[in-house]
């Protein structure tokens, strides 16, 4: 009976490989992802004078501790033992071994005085106890958290973790301020008939106990790897030009992200090139302040105190040679005649360019503009539509029949006094081809004569 979960950066091992020493769920391991540790030293050969007794022993969640293997039995990563505990025993299964035991106490201050020991492998007794009450805690502390609402406590159960041996069970909870909860132990050893340990723990502690995925799409740092919780204030997001929003900057916990301390050197190495953010800078019309770092581009953005909506930025070479003369007692000129205009670069349509069928619509338009100019080559009055009759000429004023007798009549009279302006004779050609085009295309045919019907008179019914 073994399960598929690693315990450490060690693959080559799981929770057990026999059915005396295996567990038989991920449950039983107790989320064993948890503040796993890379045995990087475990293909060293280390001397015999140099052993390390001291086993690595992790228990449900996030709970280890370090336990003296007295009777050298062989233990490697996975194997489930038998500890020693107060009182009775406890079952946890060996997360690490070796040298890098002692890196590791000496990093949390572990004591080797008073060390509890291990007693052996844990046998196939010890294993069912431990998996039966294991399957009780869920409902153990969904009526813990009903007896501390009866009592009117201000508290909140966060987890409840039964001893190997069922001789113990331990309640963590969390409460901004001091409980009294004396009543609340009697009223749980009645219920549940066994020894209670009351444990307060942090916020940041119940989020690594019960675990999740933060707002970076990954698990929780203090659930996986982060051992230690470092204090982070609002000035570490000021530093890095945050906006100061609870809502963004905290996280599941409700306190301030710890991730907010990972970059927080770098942004400090990066600010010590720039000038101070209170600096004024006197200029010829009035005096400006700085109201925006961008610790990426380098840049500083300064606005007048009287008038503080127009924004000027400048590199920060520029403004320590402005803040070196304003030293000198000499002011600088305008915000606006040191601004140096950006060049506009080019726009691209993105949309257009990033669209799927851009190629079809070129290759449509210019097919079909290739078609059209060729059919016109080729016989220009095939492209007309058929249910649409000819162009209709653009209107004009009709000359009296009597001038164009007088051009031919008279011979010696000016012709250039009846010629239209240069301007308007370009009109007066494509007319006359209209003309012509039109004439050709359809053949003159007599005008009908139109007879009206001529009906009898009417009889008068009177007479």
């Amino acid at each position: 009976m073994s399960c598929g979960c690693k315990t450490s950066g060690d693959s080559a091992h799981s929770c057990g490989t026999k059915s005396a020493n295996g567990c038989e769920s991920v449950n039983t391991c107790g989320n064993s992802y948890k503040l796993s540790v890379f045995d990087w030293l475990s293909n060293v050969q280390n001397p015999v004078s140099n052993r390390c007794d001291f086993v690595e022993v992790r228990f449900k969640n996030d709970r280890k501790s370090f336990y003296k293997n007295v009777n050298n039995i062989p233990l490697h990563i996975g194997s489930v033992v038998t500890v020693e505990s107060s009182p009775g025993h406890d079952v946890g299964v060996v997360t690490l071994t070796g040298e890098l035991v002692k890196i590791q106490m000496k990093k949390k201050r572990f004591s080797e005085e008073g060390s509890f020991k291990i007693y052996r492998l844990a046998n196939q007794k010890d294993i069912e106890v431990w998996q039966e009450v294991r399957k009780k805690e869920d409902t153990v502390k969904v009526e813990a958290r009903k007896i501390s609402h009866r009592l009117g406590l201000e508290m909140k159960i966060t987890d409840v973790e039964y001893q190997g041996d069922a001789s113990k069970v331990t309640f963590y909870y969390t409460a901004d301020n001091r409980v009294d909860f004396r009543l609340l132990i009697k009223e749980f050893a009645g219920t549940f008939r066994t020894k209670i340990d009351m444990k307060q723990i942090g916020f940041r502690q119940e989020a690594a106990k019960i675990g999740g995925i933060g707002s970076c799409g990954r698990e929780l740092c203090c659930s996986t790897w982060l051992t230690d919780f470092r204090s982070v204030n609002t000035n570490v997001a000021r530093y890095q030009q945050l906006s100061i929003n609870p809502q963004k900057l905290a996280g599941q916990c409700g306190k301030l992200k710890c991730c907010l301390n990972y970059e927080l050197d770098s942004y400090l190495d990066a600010l010590s090139h720039f000038p101070s953010s209170s600096t004024m800078l006197d200029t010829e019309k009035g005096r400006a302040f700085c109201i925006k770092i961008d610790v990426f581009k380098k840049k500083m953005w300064f606005a007048y105190v009287d008038s503080s909506m127009a924004w000027y930025d400048f590199d920060i070479d520029l403004v320590k040679k402005l803040i070196a003369t304003n030293k000198k007692g000499e002011k600088i000129l305008p915000l606006e005649d040191l601004k140096v205009p950006d060049i506009a670069l080019p726009s691209v349509d993105l949309i257009q360019e990033n669209s799927v069928d851009r190629f079809e619509k070129k290759n449509r338009g210019f097919n079909k503009n290739r078609n059209q100019n060729s059919n016109q080559n080729q016989n220009p009055h095939q492209n007309r539509p058929q249910n649409q009759g000819p162009k209709k000429r653009p209107e004009r004023t009709e000359k009296p029949e009597n001038s164009d007798r007088q051009k031919n009549t008279n011979p010696n009279a000016n012709p250039n006094q009846n010629q239209r302006p240069a301007k308007q004779q370009p009109p007066k050609v494509q007319l006359e081809k209209a003309e012509v085009q039109n004439d050709s295309e359809k053949p003159q045919q007599p005008p009908k004569k139109k007879f009206k019907k001529k009906f009898p008179p009417k009889k008068d019914n009177n007479v």
